[in-house]
């Protein structure tokens, strides 16, 4: 067979396998359809409490926040509050597992966004309400749930004494072929794999210090040059799609520091996931996006597109760096994210 034939047919066949691929992917784009919104917030019934804190104690306002509380459970006639502190090698689970044997009532976490989801992480599916102090740079959890993130004693009297409600949570499971590390993870924001990850990995600590969430802005647009990388997405078990992207993102919840909705249709207590797949190949790329989302127009765009669903999972070549709430979780081949609907209950403001 003549040469130039055996181009055509191969290159006829890559074809139909980009289209087939291409296919997978549009074609789960509009197969999860939100379920009506979970319960409203509700007044929690719970006369006098037993309260359990759990702080990181080297965030600024966490002596602020153990005296408000301590304050604030005495006016009420409650018992004593327990409290427990995080240390660098247990960011919260042993005092979660405490403060649940001890038979808290609720269970306040003053604290940075990693310490909120290994909290919540020990509280899934226990009914017992989880309050939240933030005292961390992110806040990405207390700003979905509409609290300021600045008024600490606001947010001890809705900890303490708000309204409640379910919401979603979801789980990462992380393999890394290479290594053989696995490790599984609960998250409440957004997590993600790729450049977002590689970035929030390399914030300058000093400039977080000084910046807060300004920092990751600054690491982000070091992080902006670099080649697109192939991954295969499979959502809702569907079959697999291949893709070259930049980052993917799993979003709970879209709302990030400074006001931006940078997932603004998703739904904290929907019961599915919002799957971001970002793949610009030069600035001018990237400019497109970040138009997106700062104007939020609906025109839609081919380096950026949306997608729903409860299971997701992401299988690379080589391990990528992946992110958890804005922390980072290492590096892996295969990801699977699966949302967990309405399994924990959490204080808002009334």
């Amino acid at each position: 067979m003549d040469s130039w034939l055996w181009i055509l047919i191969i290159v006829a066949a890559v074809l139909l396998f980009a289209l087939v691929s291409w296919l997978r992917v549009r074609k789960l784009a509009s197969r999860q359809s939100r379920s009506a919104v979970g319960d409203s917030p509700h007044k929690s019934t719970v006369g006098s409490q037993q309260v359990a804190v759990i702080l990181n104690p080297i965030k600024a306002g966490a002596p602020d926040a153990k005296a408000l509380i301590r304050r604030s459970a005495s006016l009420a006639g409650w018992p004593d509050p327990v409290f427990y502190e995080t240390t660098v090698d247990d960011p919260g689970h042993s005092a979660a597992q405490a403060a649940l044997a001890a038979g808290a009532d609720v269970v306040v976490v003053g604290g940075g966004d990693g310490t909120v989801r290994v909290v919540a992480h020990e509280l899934r599916n226990m009914q017992i309400p989880l309050g939240v102090v933030p005292l961390g740079t992110g806040n990405l959890l207390a700003r979905n749930l509409d609290l300021n993130v600045a008024d600490i004693h606001s947010n001890v009297q809705t900890a303490l004494f708000g309204h409640q409600r379910h919401i979603d949570m979801a789980t990462m499971e992380l393999e890394n072929s290479v290594s053989g590390a696995h490790s599984v993870h609960s998250f409440l924001v957004i997590a993600g794999l790729g450049m977002d990850a590689e970035a929030l990995g390399d914030t300058n600590s000093g400039l977080k210090k000084s910046l807060g969430w300004l920092a990751y802005s600054e690491a982000g647009l070091r992080h902006l040059p670099g080649r697109r990388k192939k991954v295969s997405i499979n959502l809702d078990n569907q079959g697999e799609a291949q893709r070259k992207v930049r980052t993917v993102l799993f979003a709970n919840c879209g709302l990030l520091p400074g006001g931006i909705a940078f997932v603004p249709d998703a739904l904290i207590d929907d019961g599915v996931l919002d799957v971001v797949v970002i793949s610009p190949r030069s600035a001018l790329g990237w400019v497109a996006v970040t138009a997106k989302v700062l104007f939020q127009h609906k025109r839609k765009l081919p380096v950026i597109d949306y997608y729903r669903a409860r299971t997701i999972t992401i299988r690379t070549a080589v391990p990528e760096e992946t992110q958890l709430d804005g922390d980072p979780a290492g590096k892996a081949t295969m990801v699977r994210i699966t949302v967990q609907p309405h399994s924990l209950l959490v204080r808002v403001k009334g």
